[in-house]
C-alpha cells in the first residue's frame, strides 16, 4: 500500500504545479499588511479540494472587523482512517508577505514561473510547498482509493505572517474538540535544505526599547546638560554582561547559548555641535527557555540603575515583543520518531532534533500539551525577492508524511 502511494506522488508534478500556480495567484494579505485577508485564497483552496474529491472542509473563522468578510478563514479537512480517534495533523498558513520591492524581481510575484525543478512566486516556499505537499499526499489516498490508518488531517491557517492571534492561536482556543492529546502534530513551516532539522524547541524572545533621558544642551558647555548618548553608551556595553548572569547552555540550540544583542539605535540630534538629550536603542533576547523572561527584565533594570546612578539621566523601557518560550517537545514523542524514521527513509539524511532561536506557530500547541513537530526541507528564501521553492522537495516532504501516517 505504501509503496503503491509514494509512487503515485512521483507522478504529481503537474498537480504540484498548477496547485501553485492557483494559489500564487491570490495574493493573500492580511490587513496588517495592507492587504483584505485570506478569504479569496480560501475559497479558491476549498473549490481546489472538492474537484480532488477531499471532504468538506470545516470553517474556523476568527472575527476580525478589519477585512471586508469580517473575519480570518482557518480551514480543517479530515480524510477518516480505519481509527478515527487519532488525527496525523498537518498545518500549513495561507496567508504571505508582500512582494517588496518589485524591481528586485525578474518575474510577476503574482505569476507562477517555472524553470526545471525550481517554482518561483510570492508564497510559494512560505508556506505554499507546505500546502502542495499536505494536498498532493491527500489527492494520492484519494485517488488510490486508500483509507489511512488514523485520521488524515490538513490545517490551513490565517494570519501567521503577522503573529497568529487570528490563525492557529485562535483555532487551538476555539477547536470545539479538533485534536486530541492522542493526535500528531506536523507543522512543515521551518526547517533546512539537507532535510535533517526536526524543530522540538524555540527560544524565548524579548525585543526591548531603551530610552535613556539626559539634557540637550550645546556641546561647548557640556556641564549645562547631561549626554544621553554617553550614558547609552555605557548602557549598551553592559547588555554583554548578561551572558554572566544567564550562562546555561542547551545542545539543542545553535547556540547553544542564550543571545543578548543591542541591535537597532534611532537617531537623536541632527548636528554635531550639540548634545544629546534623549537617546532610544534595542536590545534583541533570545533567551533559552529555563529562564523566565521576568529575570532578564529585572536584570536590565539592574544595569539601567546602575547607570542612572553614574550619569544623571533616567531610563526608560518599552516592551515591542515578548514570547515566553513554550515546553520542548519531547525527543522520544512520537511524531518526533515518526518524522526522523520518515526523513531517513526518504532522503537518506541523518536527521536530529534541534532547537531554533526564533518562534513558530507550534508554541500554540505545545503550550496547550500537543507536542508538535516544526520540519521541511526548505531552500530558505521566504521573503525574498524571485522567491522560490523545489518541486523535488514538496512530492519529498509528501512522502515524509506518508510514511509518518501510514507506517
Amino acid at each position: 500500500m505504501l509503496d503503491a502511494l509514494l509512487a503515485r506522488l512521483d507522478a504529481m508534478r503537474d498537480t504540484v504545479i498548477d496547485l501553485q500556480r492557483e494559489l500564487t495567484a491570490i495574493p493573500a494579505l492580511g490587513p496588517d499588511n495592507g492587504g483584505p485577508g485570506e478569504r479569496e485564497k480560501a475559497d479558491r483552496l476549498k473549490a481546489l479540494l472538492a474537484a480532488m474529491g477531499f471532504p468538506e472542509a470545516r470553517e474556523i473563522n476568527a472575527p476580525d472587523s478589519r477585512v471586508p468578510c469580517g473575519h480570518r478563514p482557518n480551514l480543517a479537512v479530515v480524510i477518516p482512517g480505519r481509527d478515527t480517534s487519532r488525527t496525523l495533523w498537518v498545518i500549513s498558513h495561507i496567508d504571505i508577505v508582500p512582494p517588496g520591492d518589485r524591481t528586485l524581481w525578474k518575474t510577476d510575484p503574482y505569476t507562477l514561473a517555472v524553470d526545471g525543478d525550481a517554482i518561483f512566486g510570492r508564497g510559494v516556499e512560505d508556506n505554499q510547498q507546505a500546502i502542495a505537499s499536505s494536498v498532493a499526499l491527500g489527492k494520492a489516498i484519494l485517488d488510490a482509493g486508500e483509507t489511512p490508518p488514523i485520521n488524515y488531517g490538513l490545517l490551513f491557517v490565517a494570519d501567521e505572517e503577522t503573529g497568529s492571534k487570528y490563525g492557529l492561536d485562535y483555532v487551538a482556543e476555539h477547536h470545539d474538540g479538533l485534536f486530541t492529546p492522542d493526535d500528531l502534530f506536523l507543522v512543515p513551516d521551518f526547517g533546512q535544505a539537507d532535510s535533517e532539522m526536526v524543530e522540538v524547541a524555540e527560544k524565548s524572545m524579548l525585543w526591548l526599547k531603551i530610552i535613556v533621558n539626559g539634557r540637550q544642551c550645546h556641546a561647548s558647555t557640556p556641564e549645562a546638560g547631561v549626554n544621553s548618548l554617553a550614558a547609552a553608551a555605557l548602557f549598551i556595553l553592559k547588555i554583554p554582561k548578561l551572558h554572566d548572569r544567564f550562562p546555561a547552555k542547551n545542545p539543542l540550540f545553535q547556540p547553544a547559548n542564550s543571545t543578548f544583542e543591542p541591535t537597532k539605535k534611532e537617531a537623536n540630534v541632527e548636528n554635531i555641535n550639540t548634545i544629546p538629550g534623549r537617546d532610544v536603542f534595542y536590545v534583541d533576547c533570545r533567551v533559552l527557555p529555563e529562564y523566565p523572561l521576568d529575570d532578564v527584565l529585572a536584570v536590565i533594570r539592574e544595569y539601567g540603575a546602575e547607570v542612572e546612578a553614574a550619569c544623571g539621566v533616567t531610563v526608560d523601557y518599552e516592551v515591542v515583543q515578548r514570547e515566553q518560550a513554550a515546553p520542548t517537545t519531547p525527543e522520544d514523542a512520537p511524531i518526533v520518531r515518526k518524522v526522523m524514521s520518515a526523513v531517513r527513509a526518504v532522503y537518506g539524511a541523518n536527521p536530529r532534533p534541534m532547537g531554533i532561536g526564533g518562534g513558530t506557530v507550534a508554541a500554540y500547541l505545545r503550550r496547550r500539551g500537543y507536542p508538535t513537530v516544526v520540519w521541511a526541507t526548505l531552500v530558505h528564501n521566504a521573503h525574498q525577492p524571485n522567491e522560490r521553492s523545489s518541486i523535488r522537495a514538496t512530492l519529498g516532504d509528501a512522502k515524509v508524511m506518508a510514511r509518518v501516517l501510514f507506517e
